[in-house]
């Protein structure tokens, strides 16, 4: 450890307490004004965010999202009032701001979101902001290669979620010496006990036996808060942890220490005699002066990035869409050195292995921890400061769903590829097939799903993502399938591909992946038998290209049939069906998984589910029949 520690003199110490009772006030009268909101949560947290604020991070008041500031992650995001009067205090948000809190027209939300510049990720669905916080320290670390620290302020009772502890096996294994998480233990939750209470030896244990430097303070003394916050900025090899005991309601005269608070503003006729109580414990109303950060980040770029070559693929060369993915993501990864990848153990068969062999010093691994990784992704994105990728198996995101959720909330612009989706994956069974995601994906607020069907698509797929806003998800086969598209083929995001046509078609059939060559086998069958069809390649599911869709159905007699390897529920039949529901003559028929598959062959599995081929023909046929 290096030099003696430089103890704030007894000025500076008054200085933080009269902040955080401060803190405690613009806390208290918000809520008031709001009607709702957390007080007491913001009380207990009230001398962590003056030293932080007003001691320890160096920063920019009046540029909260400059490139070089330490960064701040709220990870109980109900404490939202304390953060909005820290940020009042420094002088970027005015005090008569704070009383027009979770009003429609004000952007201080109940929970922070990014609509704030000082807010990087939103938070409030609790226990992700640290592995957001973890994304921003290695990004610090290893890409930015700078000075600015990551701090991360989790409640007690959100360590209850395994997404915390992910986090912390994560920042421990890659020695993030930059990152410093303080847990607020003040006993309460939101309708009982948090399961530790007060023992805070407990909570070092944990953290030590996760690998982490850990110190244990009184969380209402600004004095221990600096020596341990001045010790974290000087270890090496690890990330630390300061576990701070405090009184959720802390200041509040009858409430504090009590059950039944949490998510309840102070009573109108009592809040002036709470006010005056605090109040009268301020001696001064200075603010400690905020030290600006070591202007060292490298300055980037990261828009309209291109591949550095057409794809290389010959008509009916045989890849599989997911090796297509990494390979393509290597490519991306030469042409703009701030493109990272990430994967949860699954590198061998998403094939981001190949982004990790070419571009290794940008690969990060994040073993079997899916929650984590799309949180890491998140603080990895942020600030613009590297265009991200995650991918997994398609199926494995389904647990992650509520991070993802968040993402789009955070306006983040993460791409996601999921690999071995729908039952065309064959004998690994259900548990490994992914029939939920697009369903899952559609659902996001601005996200956009790409489906590619051959290594061309998917190469144009990555690029286009590189380089959309809001969250991507691509989704990609286990099985390979020809090459279907020239190198020169263009791709744009909304638009659809009409594969195969003729002036004679009476039918229009949409696949997407797998299935798409199947309906060009049943188009080559059918029209051996006089039977001409229309074959669509959507490329992407969100947004669809409903002009397209609707044009050809219109020359097919209005005959639609979509065919997917997924449930129906959520579907591309559902995404058509809705896309034509005001167009009247057009029908659409959908074939689809139905139930719970089972381990078997590919081919056995299309038959089984009536996605097939020779599925598709019948349904050609009986919509004549009928």
């Amino acid at each position: 450890m290096a030099g003696a520690y430089p103890k704030p003199d007894e000025k500076s110490l008054q200085a933080l307490r009269d902040a955080a009772n401060r803190l405690r006030i613009h806390s208290i009268r918000a809520t008031c004004a709001s009607n709702s909101g957390h007080p007491t949560s913001c009380c207990s947290a009230a001398e962590i965010m003056s030293v932080l604020f007003f001691h320890t991070m160096r920063y920019q008041p009046a540029q909260p999202a400059h490139a070089s500031n330490d960064r701040f992650v709220l990870s109980k995001g109900h404490a939202a009032p304390v953060l909005y009067a820290a940020w009042a205090e420094a002088g970027y948000i005015k005090e008569s701001e704070l009383l027009k809190l979770r009003k429609i027209d004000c952007d201080l939300e109940g929970h922070p979101t990014p609509r704030l510049p000082f807010v990087d990720v939103a938070t409030g669905s609790l226990g992700q902001g640290l592995g957001a916080a973890c994304g921003m320290a290695y990004t610090g670390k290893h890409f930015d290669k700078a000075s600015y620290r990551v701090y991360c302020l989790l409640g007690d009772g959100e360590s209850s979620e395994g997404s915390v502890w992910e986090a912390m096996a994560f920042g421990s294994h890659y020695h993030l010496d930059n990152l410093v998480a303080i847990f607020d233990v003040n006993r309460l939750g939101q309708s009982e006990a948090a399961p530790l209470r007060h023992d805070t030896d407990a909570y070092r244990k944990r953290c030590e036996a996760f690998g982490w430097n850990t110190y244990v303070v009184d969380g209402h003394d600004v004095e221990e808060l600096c020596q341990a916050l001045w010790k974290a900025g000087q270890t090496k090899g690890k990330p630390t942890a300061i576990v701070a005991k405090t009184f959720k309601g802390r200041g509040i005269p009858g409430v504090e220490d009590g059950d039944n608070w949490h998510g309840k503003p102070i009573p109108k006729d009592k809040v002036d005699s709470v006010i005056n109580a605090i109040q009268s414990q301020i001696q001064t109303n200075k603010v400690s002066s905020i030290q600006p950060p070591v202007e060292d980040v490298p300055k980037i770029s990261i828009a309209d990035i291109k591949m550095p070559s057409p794809p290389a693929y010959k008509i009916g060369e045989k890849v599989a869409t997911r090796k297509a993915y990494g390979l393509a993501l290597a490519k991306l990864g030469s042409a703009n050195n701030r493109v990272v990848a990430m994967d949860g153990d699954t590198k061998n068969s998403t094939f981001a292995e190949l982004f990790k062999q070419a571009h290794p010093e940008r690969y990060i691994e994040c073993y079997i921890a899916e929650q984590n990784m799309i949180s890491v992704a998140l603080g990895c994105a942020a600030r613009d400061r590297t265009v991200a990728f995650a991918s997994t198996f398609a199926a494995f995101f389904t647990r992650a769903f509520d991070h993802i959720r968040m993402g789009a909330i955070s306006q983040t612009n993460v791409n996601l590829c999921g690999s071995h989706s729908g039952c065309s994956i064959g004998e690994d069974g259900p548990s490994q097939m992914a029939l939920e995601d697009l369903a899952m994906f559609r659902t996001v607020p601005g996200c956009t799903v790409f489906y590619p069907s051959d290594a061309v698509s998917t190469e144009h797929a990555v690029c286009l993502a590189a380089n959309t806003k809001g969250i991507c998800f691509i989704r990609t086969s286990r099985p390979e399938t020809p090459t279907i598209y020239s190198q020169e083929e263009k791709f744009a995001v909304g638009k659809a591909k009409v594969v195969r046509k003729s002036s004679s078609d009476k039918v229009t059939v949409i696949g997407a992946g797998v299935t798409l060559h199947e309906a060009l086998t049943a188009a080559d069958e059918l029209a051996k038998q006089g039977t001409h069809i229309r074959v669509i390649d959507p490329f992407t599911i969100k947004p669809l290209d409903a002009e397209t869709i609707i044009s050809n159905a219109k020359d097919t007699g209005g005959r639609i049939i979509t065919v997917e390897d997924h449930y129906r529920e959520g579907g591309i039949g559902e995404a058509v069906a809705a896309a034509v529901s005001e167009e009247p003559g057009l029908l659409v028929q959908s074939l689809a998984v139905s139930g719970v598959p089972r381990s078997g062959k590919p081919t056995e599995l299309l038959d089984l589910f009536g996605i097939s081929a020779k599925c598709i023909m019948a349904a050609v046929k009986s919509t004549f029949a009928n």
